[in-house]
């Protein structure tokens, strides 16, 4: 059984300034997410689900779905504000959906084999879709065996200042005890440093795994998501901005027993846009990967 890649693209891109899932950066209009399935292909997904926005379809049907026809089967899953479970309610005063989790609700009914999780406008690396595949692999048919690539924080540091990241404290065996959201992150005179709850710089390794929000999962998850999911509405639905992330609900099932999650090492660096000013430098890190053989000029018409 191949496992399915699952792509949260229903962000808006508020920050950007547009659509960045569809925001052409290789040298034939290719997307960050066009390398994402490149390498999601190549490290051998059977099924890729994209969850996005109703009021997009039209566009990423025509832009990005027709691309794939005839490479790999594709679906669509949509997230809204409404997708609550029976009985539930919120404030009508809410604007946007749920967050992370809340996304990966969405692919409930599209999804029943072990998939992976990926943010649309994050640029992961070859090595790492090839690591989670293999792990997802190893856990076709069984229950409560998930995963986290773990990048290097030396490697997703950014060019224009300092940056946030979910530190992962892991165990002897490589499993994920918990995520802490570090804030203030970067290197200064050859040392990286965070700053902690008291204003003070403190140092970290540079191969200190972060999370980059790519995730492997069992199916059970989604079941395990909608329990949370309905606990949480029950005691934040009524704020205007509470979000439902992916780490909230790992971290809860590790502390209940209820399932493990091992960290992948990854020797890729991660990059992204998150402002539009990081357009120009993910355009020239592309071009250099074309140079070097990674990645053909054009992507899916060799």
């Amino acid at each position: 059984m191949k496992p399915t890649l699952f792509v949260l693209a229903a962000g808006m891109g508020s920050r950007y300034g547009g659509l960045k899932q569809l925001d052409g950066l290789g040298p034939n209009g290719e997307t960050i997410m066009d390398y994402s399935i490149y390498d999601a292909i190549k490290a051998g997904f059977g099924k890729i689900v994209f969850v996005i926005r109703p009021s997009f379809e039209k566009d990423f049907r025509d832009v990005v779905l027709d691309k794939f026809k005839g490479l790999i089967e594709t679906d669509l899953v949509f997230q809204e504000i409404s997708n609550v479970p029976e009985g539930c309610s919120y404030t009508p005063e809410r604007e946007k959906p749920w967050g992370t989790n809340h996304a990966v609700l969405m692919g409930k009914d599209a999804i029943k084999e072990p998939f992976a999780v990926i943010n649309a406008d994050d640029f992961y690396g070859q090595e790492s879709f090839a690591v989670l595949a293999d792990f997802l692999k190893s856990v076709a048919g069984k229950s409560n065996e998930y995963c986290m690539v773990g990048y290097h924080v030396g490697n997703t540091l950014s060019e224009s200042g300092a940056v946030s990241r979910g530190v992962c404290v892991v165990d002897e065996n490589g499993l994920l005890l918990n995520v802490v959201e570090r804030t203030h992150i970067e290197e200064k005179g050859g040392k990286i440093n965070f700053l902690d709850e008291k204003g003070e710089e403190v140092a970290i390794p540079a191969n200190t795994p972060v999370s980059m929000n790519m995730w492997g999962f069992t199916p059970d998850y989604f079941d395990y998501s909608l329990a949370f999911f309905k606990d949480f509405l029950a005691e934040h639905g009524q704020k205007l901005k509470s979000e439902f992330y992916i780490p909230l609900a790992v971290n809860e099932l590790i502390v209940q027993g209820k399932a493990s999650c091992k960290v992948l090492d990854t020797p890729s660096k991660w990059f992204g846009v998150t402002y539009a000013e990081d357009r120009p430098q993910v355009v020239l890190k592309i071009n250099e990967l074309i140079r070097k053989g990674v990645y053909p000029k054009n992507l899916f018409n060799n």
